[in-house]
């Protein structure tokens, strides 16, 4: 892989699978208080019309950034990040849920050192995060 501070345009950063099971999900509901039973209670989560349990959409975002933030080095390296959710993590209570990221240069830094990495985010073959972007300083 490139190292970020001699990447191009495009060029991979990254790539690795997050694991997701029902336990992360009570963490996290613990952590961020968003007790909502869709996130852990399948009866629940079908009642309202779900195909089961889902993680929590910012699990997602926040999850995803981590990679980044270890490649970077520092977290205060990140400018802004931003995405847009275009489907849920469905979280098997066996199986758990694997969620597929790749990073890529989408700008490489200018004169200020701020460049931008784009991010690829999807849960069985299907775009959970779009418009995944960080924008960061590439050298520390």
């Amino acid at each position: 892989m490139t190292t970020i501070e001699t990447a191009a345009k495009g060029d991979q950063l990254l790539e690795t699978t997050l694991h997701f099971t029902r336990d992360s999900l009570v963490r996290y509901a613990g952590a961020s208080g968003d007790f909502n039973p869709i996130h852990y209670r399948d009866d629940v989560a079908t009642e309202v019309g779900l195909p089961g349990v889902l993680a929590h959409g910012m699990l997602t975002m926040g999850a995803a950034i981590q990679p980044v933030i270890e490649l970077l080095g520092d977290p205060g390296r990140v400018v802004d990040y931003q995405v847009r959710f275009t489907r849920p993590v469905l979280v098997d209570a066996a199986e758990g849920a694997e969620v597929h990221l790749v990073a890529t240069v989408g700008e490489p830094a200018g004169d200020d050192g701020i460049g931008r990495i784009d991010l690829t985010v999807s849960f069985d073959d299907r775009t959970v995060l779009t418009k995944a972007q960080v924008r960061a300083r590439f050298t520390a």
